[in-house]
């Protein structure tokens, strides 16, 4: 990995800014979101019913020691929310995961 690729992931991380999305104007569906930092890659499947999001599943995530950030989705669905902590020592994946959940709930976004 070249310097030029760590810094250029280290800069997408600190940019990423989480957005609660307020459930009340996401449809009923299934919604795919994705989001590449380079050194980690997540896709989700984000399923929302009566304005709640009832499931999140992981489709892909590629991490360096990232794992422990596994965990966010269930946090995420158990708060309803995409106000949740980041895992510590796996701080980027985890922004990158709830990343991946926001683009997916917006996708759904009705209006």
């Amino acid at each position: 990995m070249s310097c030029h690729t760590l810094k250029e992931y280290k800069e997408r991380v600190v940019a990423i800014e989480i957005e609660n999305v307020d459930l009340q104007t996401v449809a009923d569906g299934e919604y795919t979101g994705e989001y590449d930092a380079i050194l980690v890659k997540v896709t989700v499947k984000v399923v929302v019913k009566d304005h709640k999001i009832e499931s999140i599943e992981l489709l892909q995530h590629e991490n360096g020691r990232g794992g422990d950030a596994e965990i966010i989705p269930a946090n995420v669905v158990n708060a309803q929310s995409l106000q949740v902590d980041t895992i510590s020592g796996a701080t980027a994946s985890s922004k990158v995961i709830l990343e991946a959940i926001e683009q997916a709930l917006k996708k759904g976004i009705s209006g």
